[in-house]
C-alpha cells in the first residue's frame, strides 16, 4: 500500500470519526435538551402547583374573613333589634309607672285599694304583731281603713285581729322631678314582721315588676310575634 492509500485511509477514517464524533455530539444535545425541556416543564408545573395552592389558601382566608365579618354583622344587627325590643319594652313599662301617678289622685278608691293591700299582706305573713310601712302622704289614709282591715283579716283568716303599728319610717314620696334619679313609691304599702325576718313588699311599683315581669313574654309575643328567649 503507497502512500497515497495510506492517506485516503486515514482521511477516511477520519471523516468516519468526525461523522460519528458529530452524531453522538448531536444525540447528547437532543437528549440533553430533551432533560432540559422536561426538567423545565416540571418547574414550571411546580411553581403553576405552588401558585393554586397559594391561591386556595388566600381565598380561604378570604372567604373565612367574609364569613367571620358577615356574622359580627349579623350578630351586630341583632343586638340592635334586641336593643329597640328592649327600648321599647322598657319604655311600655314607664308608660305603666306614670299611670300608677294616677292610682292616688281618686282618694275614695284609694283607700280601698290601701285596705285590700293590707289584708293581703296580712293573708300573706299570718303574723299576730306587724310593722307597717307607707308614704308620709298615704299615713292619714292608712290610718282610716287600719281597723277595717285588720277585722277582714281575722274573718277570713279566723284568727284574733292582729297588732299593727304604723312605722315612723316613710316609704319614698311619688316620682317627681326632684326625685328623678332617686327613690321613689307611687303608693301601696310594706309589712313585716316585728322581727324584721319576714318582709313582704306591697307597693304599687313592686305589684307592677311582679305583673310586668309575669306578662313579659305575652308581652313580647304580641308586639315581636315570637317570645324572647
Amino acid at each position: 500500500m503507497n502512500d497515497a492509500d495510506v492517506s485516503k485511509q486515514i482521511q477516511q477514517m477520519v471523516r468516519f470519526i468526525r461523522q460519528e464524533a458529530e452524531e453522538k455530539a448531536n444525540e447528547i444535545s437532543v437528549s440533553a435538551e430533551e432533560e432540559f425541556n422536561i426538567e423545565k416543564l416540571q418547574l414550571v408545573e411546580a411553581e403553576k402547583k405552588k401558585i393554586r395552592q397559594e391561591y386556595e389558601r388566600k381565598d380561604k382566608q378570604v372567604q373565612v374573613r367574609k364569613k367571620i365579618e358577615y356574622s359580627m354583622q349579623l350578630n351586630a344587627s341583632r343586638i340592635k333589634v334586641l336593643q329597640a325590643q328592649d327600648d321599647l319594652v322598657n319604655s311600655m313599662k314607664e308608660a305603666g309607672s306614670k299611670e300608677l301617678l294616677n292610682v292616688s289622685q281618686n282618694q275614695g278608691s284609694y283607700k280601698n285599694l290601701l285596705k285590700d293591700l293590707i289584708v293581703q299582706s296580712l293573708l300573706r305573713l299570718k303574723e299576730p304583731s306587724v310593722l307597717l310601712r307607707c308614704r308620709k302622704e298615704d299615713e292619714g289614709f292608712v290610718g282610716s281603713v287600719l281597723d277595717s282591715a285588720k277585722k277582714e283579716y281575722a274573718e277570713k283568716a279566723t284568727v284574733h285581729p292582729p297588732e299593727i303599728i304604723v312605722d315612723s319610717v316613710y316609704l319614698p314620696p311619688a316620682p317627681s322631678d326632684a326625685t328623678a334619679h332617686g327613690l321613689f313609691c307611687s303608693g301601696g304599702i310594706v309589712l313585716a314582721s316585728r322581727d324584721g325576718k319576714i318582709v313582704f313588699e306591697n307597693t304599687l311599683d313592686a305589684r307592677l315588676d311582679v305583673v310586668f315581669r309575669k306578662k313579659l313574654p305575652e308581652i313580647r309575643k304580641l308586639l315581636f310575634g315570637q317570645v324572647a328567649a
